[in-house]
């Protein structure tokens, strides 16, 4: 399919510039999304936030509180979330490799359908999380699998079902 062919597909209403862009929004806007590409963020709060979109690649967010914040469609490589207190936040859509989750509270948190390969989960603490179709690495769905409880409150999804555990 030529270019002009697949770009009069994308449907009407929609840029071209916004869809390479990933952005979304009324035509002819595009929304501001936050970079936060290797920003220095331990201990800050972004409780509740709206950061759909961002990037954090990169970011030391070392016990920074990310609480019911949605973080859907960000860009989490390589950052580091030790300790971080995420508690029901919606990682859906993510791509997170290489980034370290270890210790973190991911206590009900919603990560569907996202990309965390080469990342680490030791004593995190997953209860009630949802991994539904996210793609990890088969090690540490070894290692969740061991403390994996719970269902998480907002898709109903156990926390063991999602990572396919015995």
């Amino acid at each position: 399919m030529g270019f002009h062919r697949w770009a009069r597909a994308i449907g009407a209403g929609m840029g071209l510039v916004a869809l390479l862009l990933g952005l979304t929004g009324l035509p002819g806007q595009a929304i501001a999304v936050e970079d936060y590409t290797y920003a220095e963020l331990g201990h800050r709060s972004f409780v509740g936030e709206d950061l759909t979109g961002a990037s954090l690649a990169a970011a030391n967010a070392r016990e920074a509180d990310f609480a019911g914040a949605d973080l859907s469609q960000t860009i989490l490589t390589k950052g580091s979330f030790y300790k971080a207190h995420m508690p029901g936040v919606n990682l859906t859509e993510s791509f997170a490799d290489r980034v370290t989750f270890d210790g973190a509270d991911l206590t009900d948190a919603i990560v569907v359908d996202a990309i965390m390969t080469s990342s680490t989960f030791s004593e995190a603490t997953i209860d009630g999380a949802d991994f539904s179709g996210t793609i990890l690495d088969r090690y540490q769905i070894s290692r969740m699998c061991d403390r994996a409880t719970g269902t998480n409150s907002v898709t109903g999804v156990a926390t063991r079902d999602s990572l396919g555990c015995p």
